[in-house]
């Protein structure tokens, strides 16, 4: 039998192999193919495209495959990544020239095959990221070629670019910027001022960025597509957010109006050179609201979580946008500064040669080495002949330099023109003087170096997504009633599945639901098909936990002490599926009388106490009125200590509540109670908002806090008030002259524009204004041309008339601007 124990000492051991692979895996990842280096804002894959793409470049474009075999070369992996990078790079529309179908990131359509579509390096590649001479190099993965370890990119490349990659224990995302912002930001480094940078997408839209926190991780920034009102039928999404298509887009408006969130006829994509998605809406439904349910159920709002991690120094590394781009700007001075000393060694050594070369000829050197029999003869020769002039040189002259001189051909020493050559001289002590000011004055050659940027590849490379605070969408308020809610007060059972029970009130599947019982208990549930909340159930209702004006009256029993009482409490926040009281929560306890006052009503109610009681009164009014609002946990007010037989509604009575503060925040379009932006007044069931547009209508609405306005196209909204005088001045499009106005408004349609200027589509509003009486200051040309400027009482050039009238012409009909002097409001 074989003898088997040799073979034991050929195990190896496996322990620790795992943990060194892994290591060794992961460290690949991070810094092979996933993290950018900071030094020049690339992975490994893209810089090696570009790196081919410099080999290559002759002016003209290259196939895409051919790039990809030429990058191969450098890149250890397959042709498919490098052709997904390089479509990713081309897309960004920065450093490749593309030609062809390179896809769009908008509607989330790819590029064509890499065999028939073309690229070249832009002007603006070529400029800042491209220099053999301050570049480091190392070998490639084969051995056979020399590749950049980083490029010297004298620009912030990562983050005008953006990248996302995923690597072994941990993840990359930074935000594309703009490329204007990021210069000047670069600029006000240099000049020891403070930055602040925001993100700006390709795809454009708008972003608030209020929880940035400068791009590092933890940080937030909430994007939307920009959606407008087409008609009372119809959205038109404008733009798609950051990493969205318009297929990904309209899905999810599909799925949210599959759901019931939001109620829709259908969707339909016109994307052509601009984004259009036009949503046509139900029969009955509020453009507004769908507009604030698109935002909170759709892709038409996203949250994007930035974690700016980078390669520096062969580590991964957490930083700040902001420190970032600090890091960038020094890098990019020390590259200017290395490339400024290499050309100021280039100029030194220029001139050493000409000095030499000049030495040489005039002083006729070449002759003395015709006698000379061996070659260390004749360097010695041209060395005794320079030594002389020696001391002027910046360096000492070595044999190299005295080997050059030998190699000047007979033609050239014929023709030597000392005038010329002192010429090139001058020229090039002029370059190397203007060099050594810039080495001396690095910062503002630096800022020099940026400007110029701005000036040759800035136009066309504005902000394109607009810097915005959103308001904060509750879903409950927006989501469409896609149910109905049903009660059976017996059983003790609400939800949208009991449908043969009594019907309640419309509501959607994500609404909460308030519940009070006969002895006095109350909870908050989720609505759902159908849930046990406890046996006779006396009110049930969808449930707002932010509606102030909400308020309950209640008349009830003590149990403990046969005591009556009244009270009027608002429930606010609330815990879900938590039991609360009513009533003191003693045994025995039952509610007598209860309402639900949406305005804060307080009624008039009979109460007939019980006929053997020892009360002199035994029947006699209570006026809710008179009590204050409190709490949902405090006890009210004692109504009768004698038993009760009875109480019944008697008289409706008037909101104790007051009007409703209402604010309007510019810079959200929108209204609120929360004391932001302009107060508008104090609001009751009945009173309305005036809008004014820029356009030169206006418009009546009523005031409802889901109303959403477009921010550009409002010049005020106020409390409408039928004797307030609008006074305003145009320009009549029709007529070719200047209108000024006083009109009260006379129409009572809502929700409709009315246009108090011409319809012509020339005709512009220049200024409208609800003061009582005006002053304006109009600016205008005289017949010297001279520009004068003078203070009108308005209500002196013309007279209230109808809002369909055309108005008082000015007598001046070049009019420059025309500005209020007795308000704030402007042109």
């Amino acid at each position: 039998m074989e003898n088997t124990d040799s073979h034991l000492h050929d195990v190896i051991p496996v322990s620790g192999m795992y943990e060194d692979w892994f290591l060794e895996y992961a460290s690949y990842v991070i810094l092979e193919r996933a993290v950018p280096a900071l030094n020049d804002g690339l992975k490994p894959v893209q810089r090696r495209i570009l790196h081919a793409m410099k080999e290559m470049d002759d002016g003209r474009y290259n196939k895409v495959a051919n790039i990809i075999g030429q990058t191969m070369q450098y890149h250890p992996h397959g042709d498919a990544s490098i052709g997904d990078a390089m479509v990713g790079l081309g897309q960004k529309d920065l450093l490749i020239d593309t030609q062809g179908n390179w896809g769009d990131v908008r509607t989330g359509d790819g590029a064509a095959a890499a065999r028939y579509i073309e690229a070249r390096l832009t002007k603006f590649g070529l400029e800042v990221v491209f220099n053999p001479q301050t570049t480091e190099w190392k070998l490639s993965y084969d051995g056979r070629k020399y590749e950049p370890v980083t490029l010297p990119v004298k620009f912030p490349l990562l983050l005008a670019q953006g990248t996302e990659g995923i690597a072994v224990g941990l993840s990359t995302k930074i935000l594309p910027h703009n490329f204007i912002e990021l210069i000047k930001a670069s600029i006000d480094i240099l000049r020891d001022k403070p930055v602040s940078i925001f993100p700006d997408f390709p795809t454009g839209g708008m972003v608030d960025v209020t929880n940035y926190n400068q791009g590092k991780k933890g940080g937030k920034v909430r994007v939307r597509a920009r959606i407008e009102e087409l008609d009372s039928k119809t959205l038109v999404i404008k733009d798609v957010p950051f990493g969205i298509t318009t297929d990904g887009l309209m899905e999810s408006i599909v799925k949210a109006n599959d759901a019931g969130k939001i109620k829709i006829k259908k969707v339909i994509d016109n994307t052509a050179k601009e984004v259009e998605v036009q949503v046509q809406l139900a029969v009955g439904v509020s453009p507004d609201i769908t507009m604030s349910a698109l935002y909170a159920f759709t892709d038409c709002e996203i949250s994007i979580s930035p974690n700016a991690c980078v390669i520096l120094d062969d580590k991964p590394l957490f930083t700040s946008v902001d420190e970032m781009l600090r890091v960038c700007t020094r890098n990019t001075v020390q590259l200017l500064e290395k490339e400024l000393q290499i050309r100021k060694h280039e100029l030194l050594e220029k001139l050493l040669y000409s000095s030499l070369e000049k030495i040489f000829i005039e002083n006729k050197i070449y002759r003395d080495i015709e006698e000379a029999t061996t070659w260390e003869m004749v360097l010695q020769i041209i060395d005794a002949g320079i030594e002389p002039f020696k001391p002027q040189f910046y360096r000492e002259i070595n044999q190299e330099d005295i080997i050059k001189l030998t190699e000047i051909k007979i033609k050239r020493i014929s023709k030597f023109d000392a005038f010329k050559a002192d010429e090139l001289m001058r020229n090039l002590e002029n370059e190397l003087q203007e060099v050594e000011q810039n080495l001396a004055n690095l910062v503002e050659y630096a800022v020099d170096y940026y400007k110029n940027l701005l000036t040759k590849y800035g136009k066309g490379k504005e902000r394109r997504t607009e810097i915005r605070t959103f308001d904060v969408i509750t879903a409950t308020k927006v989501a469409a009633n896609n149910q109905k809610l049903y009660i059976n007060r017996a059983e003790g059972f609400i939800g949208y599945n009991l449908k043969k029970d009594e019907y309640v009130a419309e509501c959607s599947d994500i609404d909460d639901v308030i519940v009070f019982l006969r002895d006095g208990k109350f909870k908050v549930v989720k609505i759902a098909e159908k849930v046990f909340v406890g046996k006779d159930i006396i009110h049930a209702e969808v449930f707002n936990k932010d509606d102030e004006r909400k308020v309950y009256n209640a008349a009830y029993l003590d149990g403990e002490t046969g005591v009556s009482y009244v009270k009027r409490f608002q429930v606010g926040g609330i815990t879900r599926d938590r039991e609360n009281d009513v009533t003191r929560g003693t045994k025995n306890s039952k509610i007598w009388y209860f309402t639900a006052n949406p305005n804060g009503e307080a009624e008039t109610i009979a109460v007939q106490l019980s006929p053997g009681c020892k009360a002199k009164t035994k029947v006699f009014d209570f006026d809710f009125s008179t009590l204050s609002i409190k709490g949902r946990s405090a006890q009210g007010n004692i109504l009768s200590k004698y038993p009760v037989r009875s109480i019944k509604f008697k008289m409706a009575g008037g909101s104790t509540l007051g009007g409703l503060n209402i604010y309007y925040d510019s810079k959200i379009g929108r209204l609120n109670t929360e004391e932001r932006g302009t107060y508008l007044g104090s609001f009751h069931s009945d009173d309305k908002i005036l809008a004014l547009y820029t356009d030169g209508t206006y418009e009546i609405m009523n005031a409802d806090l889901a109303n959403r306005y477009q921010i550009t196209e409002v010049i005020n909204l106020y409390k409408f008030d039928p004797k307030v005088i609008i006074s305003s001045v145009y320009f009549d499009g029709e007529h070719e002259s200047y209108y000024i106005k006083r009109f009260l408004i006379e129409t009572t349609t809502i929700g409709k524009k009315f246009s108090f200027i011409t319809e012509h589509k020339k005709s512009k509003l220049l200024m409208v204004t609800t003061e009582a009486q005006p002053q304006i200051k109009l600016t205008y040309t005289d017949m010297a041309k001279k520009e004068v400027s003078n203070i009108y009482d308005v209500d002196l050039l013309t007279e209230v008339r109808g809002w369909k009238a055309l108005g008082t012409r000015l007598p001046n009909q070049r009019v420059k601007s025309v500005q209020i002097v007795s308000s704030e409001e402007g042109e």
